[in-house]
């Protein structure tokens, strides 16, 4: 005859959570680390030419850009555009923008500020000579074009 045993009840075996804030506060600090913010929104279309001689700025910090493309929002019509930093421009609007950035910066960083121009390649090069011609007027002499690194064959 066999025989019954009565039926044990079994417990589950409890999970160790000791290490999850651990783990946890590892992924926060990793995403915290890697994360960049974007500094501005665009709302110009940029599609950077590509060039073969590139140099890379050594302080970002120290670079004021000036986005020219036309608007992402066809609403605003396809005629090339300013923005400088969160907004539409005209180019009267440079100067304050460039003295607004000095003013932004130290004393001491105020003569090393570059602007770099980061123009759509389908623009025309009428809004960029304006351009250019309004950062002189200010004393803005150190200008820089963005481009994209030429990767190819040379014929």
């Amino acid at each position: 005859m066999a025989k019954f045993r009565p039926e044990e009840k079994k417990e589950v075996p409890k999970i160790g959570t000791a290490s999850l804030p651990d783990i946890v506060f590892l992924l926060l600090i990793f995403f915290m680390v890697t994360t960049t913010i974007r500094e501005s929104v665009l709302f110009v279309r940029i599609s950077l030419p590509s060039s073969t001689e590139t140099q890379k700025l050594e302080k970002k910090s120290l670079v004021s850009y000036i986005n020219i493309g036309q608007p992402t929002n066809t609403k605003l019509g396809t005629e090339s555009r300013i923005q400088l930093n969160d907004r539409f421009a005209t180019v009267a609007d440079i100067a304050d923008f460039i003295v607004a950035e000095r003013e932004a910066r130290d004393e001491v960083d105020r003569m090393l500020i570059t602007t770099s121009l980061k123009v759509d390649k389908a623009t025309k090069m009428g809004i960029v000579t304006d351009v250019k011609q309004e950062l002189r007027k200010v004393g803005a002499f150190k200008i820089n074009y963005s481009s994209r690194k030429h990767v190819g064959t040379v014929k």
